[in-house]
C-alpha cells in the first residue's frame, strides 16, 4: 500500500464509524457527508507539487494517526439571536466553503458535527457573538488515550440585510492535536460585519481553517485575523464582493522556534463600485517560517474598483524565513489597485536610542516589536479583546526578546 493510500485508509476507518454513529441524519447532510468524503479521498492532501501548498508541507497532518473527536465548544451570543433552521442549513452548509479544490474542507464537510449555525436578525447588536472551539489531551476525558485528536468544527453565520453584528472567533487548545476549520458567512444587502479570528493553539497543534465570506450589496465587512500558535497554520480567507459593498481584510502573525504559518486570502470583486483594503503584519523569530499569498481579483464588470493591499514583515532572526506574494488580477479597465510588500529587520539606529537612555537590549526589541504589532491591535473595537490581545502579544513577545 502506497502511503497516500495509507493515509486516506486512516480516514476511510474513522468517516465509516463517524457514518455510523450518526445514521438517521437528513438526507441532504448525508449526501453532503458522502460526496465530500469522495472528494477528499478523490485529491488526497495537497502537496508542496500544487501550487497553492508549494511552500506548505502539510505530510505532518497527512502521516499522523488521528482519533475522531468532537471540539468543546462555548458560545455566547446575545440576545435575539437566533439557530437556523433546518432549511436554512440546507439552503447555506456547504455552498461558500467548495470542497472542489480544497481537500481540507472537503474533510471538515465529510465529518460535519460540531456544527455552529446562527442568523442575526435585523437591528444592532452590541455584544459580540463569541464562539470559542478548544480540543487538546486534557480536555479528551480518557486520561490512557495517547493518540492525538482531530476535530473539524464547522461554522455558518447569516446576517439579515440591515443587521450589524461583531463576531469572535477562538480557537485553542493542549497537546497535539489537528483542529481543521472551516467558516462560511453571508453578509445581507446593506449588513455590518465586524469579525474577529484568535488563533492560540499549542505549540504542537496543527492549524487548518477556510473562511469564505459572501457580501451582499452595500454591505459591510470587516475581518482581523490574529495567528499566534501553532506547530503548522494555514489560513485560507476568501471575500466576494458585490455591487457598491467593501471589505477590510487585516491580519497579525507571530512564529518563533519552528513555527510555520501560511495565510492565503482572495478578496473577489465580482461587480462594480467594491472597496477593499487588507494589511497583513508578520513578526518571525528563531527558525519559523511564513507564508503570505493575498490576491485580489477584479472580474471584467468590475468597474470602479478600489483596493489597496499591504504585507509588512519584521524578521528578527538571520534563520527565519517569509515567503511573500501579494498579487493582482485585473480584467477591468476602470479600476485603482495597488499592492506590495516589505520584509525588514528592527532599526538599529532606534535600538541604540532606546539602549542610550538605560533601556536593555531586550527590552527594546521587545518594545519596537510591539509597536510594530500595535497598529493591527489597535484596530480591534471591542475592549475586553484588545486588551485580552496585548496581554498574550506581550508575553510572546518577551518569550522573543532574549533570542
Amino acid at each position: 500500500m502506497t502511503a497516500a493510500a495509507e493515509q486516506i485508509g486512516n480516514w476511510l476507518e474513522l468517516f465509516t464509524g463517524h457514518a455510523a454513529r450518526h445514521e438517521g441524519a437528513e438526507p441532504w447532510l448525508e449526501k453532503l457527508r458522502e460526496n465530500a468524503f469522495a472528494r477528499f479521498a478523490e485529491q488526497g492532501f495537497p502537496t508542496t507539487r500544487d501550487e497553492e501548498w508549494r511552500f506548505t508541507n502539510v505530510a505532518p497532518i497527512a502521516r499522523t494517526g488521528f482519533r475522531h473527536w468532537h471540539a468543546d465548544r462555548l458560545i455566547v451570543t446575545p440576545f435575539a439571536v437566533e439557530e437556523l433552521s433546518e432549511e436554512e442549513c440546507e439552503r447555506h452548509l456547504g455552498r461558500y466553503a467548495a470542497i472542489e479544490q480544497n481537500a481540507f474542507a472537503a474533510l471538515n464537510a465529510a465529518f460535519l458535527c460540531t456544527t455552529t449555525a446562527i442568523k442575526v436578525p435585523r437591528g444592532v447588536f452590541t455584544e459580540p457573538i463569541e464562539i470559542t472551539y478548544e480540543a487538546g489531551a486534557d480536555v479528551t476525558g480518557d486520561p490512557n488515550e495517547t493518540a492525538p485528536v482531530a476535530m473539524h468544527p464547522r461554522t455558518l453565520i447569516v446576517v439579515a440585510p440591515g443587521a450589524q453584528c461583531t463576531i469572535v472567533e477562538t480557537y485553542k487548545g493542549a497537546g497535539k492535536y489537528f483542529a481543521n476549520a472551516v467558516t462560511e458567512i453571508v453578509a445581507g444587502d446593506g449588513a455590518v460585519i465586524d469579525h474577529y479570528k484568535v488563533q492560540l493553539e499549542s505549540r504542537e497543534a496543527f492549524h487548518v481553517a477556510t473562511m469564505q465570506v459572501a457580501v451582499g450589496r452595500s454591505a459591510s465587512f470587516t475581518t482581523h485575523n490574529f495567528s499566534l500558535g501553532g506547530a503548522l497554520v494555514r489560513n485560507d480567507i476568501g471575500v466576494t464582493l458585490a455591487e457598491g459593498s467593501d471589505a477590510t481584510v487585516n491580519g497579525l502573525y507571530l512564529v518563533n522556534g519552528t513555527e510555520h504559518v501560511d495565510n492565503h486570502t482572495v478578496i473577489d470583486h465580482a461587480k462594480p463600485h467594491g472597496t477593499s483594503h487588507e494589511l497583513y503584519k508578520g513578526i518571525l523569530d528563531g527558525h519559523s517560517i511564513a507564508v503570505f499569498n493575498g490576491r485580489i481579483l477584479v472580474r471584467k464588470d468590475a468597474q470602479k474598483t478600489d483596493s489597496k493591499q499591504t504585507n509588512k514583515n519584521l524578521v528578527l532572526s538571520d534563520d527565519a524565513v517569509i515567503d511573500t506574494k501579494p498579487e493582482l488580477q485585473i480584467f477591468a479597465d476602470d479600476v485603482r489597485c495597488t499592492h506590495g510588500a516589505t520584509i525588514g529587520q528592527l532599526d538599529a539606529e532606534s535600538l541604540f536610542y532606546m539602549q542610550s537612555r538605560g533601556i536593555g537590549k531586550a527590552q527594546a526589541r521587545s518594545l519596537l516589536t510591539q509597536a510594530f504589532a500595535q497598529d493591527i491591535v489597535d484596530r480591534i473595537k471591542v475592549p475586553e479583546l484588545r486588551v485580552r490581545l496585548e496581554e498574550v502579544l506581550s508575553e510572546r513577545l518577551h518569550e522573543h526578546a532574549n533570542y
